[in-house]
């Protein structure tokens, strides 16, 4: 639902001198069995306060810079590069329309992130990580999503561009794949849902 993530956190990582193979390491880590009890993943659920979190990614990233990075406002700055790609909005929208329910499913970092005023227009159901206490690819979090639009698991179809939550969601029974672009990501949707989104 937004521009590239990777993209994003590249960006960052250039501005602020920061190891792209350092940064990607914590993230994979993050999303890894060992990264289940971490900080990353104890932000995501809701478990610690963003500040907390920022001290810790701040002091983590910094290995190796001559100056360390500052905390104050580093998820705004790692986030900076990301925008709403409204071309997948309009997906979404068309699905919708067409009597498809959907459901955005994300792992949160803190509050202030979401254009909730288009929540309504674009999905049926929305579980946010912090809110549910629940963090992809754990195995509850899709169950929830699952429960909150009335359908079964394998009646889902699940997009995310993170392959450790799509074994996640294909764990639970869902239908699920990786999301690179719109233009790989919008004609699988028309394939499996028989719905012209262009």
């Amino acid at each position: 639902m937004t521009t590239s993530v990777g993209r994003a956190f590249a960006e960052f990582c250039l501005r602020e001198g920061v190891d792209p193979e350092r940064f990607r390491s914590v993230v994979a880590e993050a999303y890894s069995e060992a990264g289940r009890g971490g900080m990353m993943a104890r932000l995501e659920r809701g478990q610690i306060e963003l500040d907390e979190f920022e001290r810790w990614a701040a002091e983590t990233l910094s290995e190796g810079l001559e100056r360390p990075l500052s905390p104050s406002g580093l998820k705004e700055r790692m986030n900076a590069g990301l925008q709403a790609d409204e071309t997948m909005t309009g997906a979404v929208r068309r699905l919708r329309g067409a009597g498809v329910k959907t459901a955005l499913l994300s792992n949160s970092w803190g509050g202030g992130a979401y254009e909730r005023e288009r929540f309504g227009e674009l999905f049926d159901a929305v579980v946010i990580s912090g809110e549910v206490g629940a963090r992809k690819p754990e195995r509850e979090i899709y169950l929830i999503a699952a429960e909150r639009l009335d359908v079964e698991p394998q009646e889902c179809v699940f997009v995310d561009d993170l392959l450790q939550n799509v074994e996640g969601a294909r764990a639970v029974g869902m239908e699920a794949f990786v999301h690179r672009n719109a233009q790989f990501t919008i004609p699988k949707l028309e394939e499996l849902f028989g719905v012209g989104l262009g």
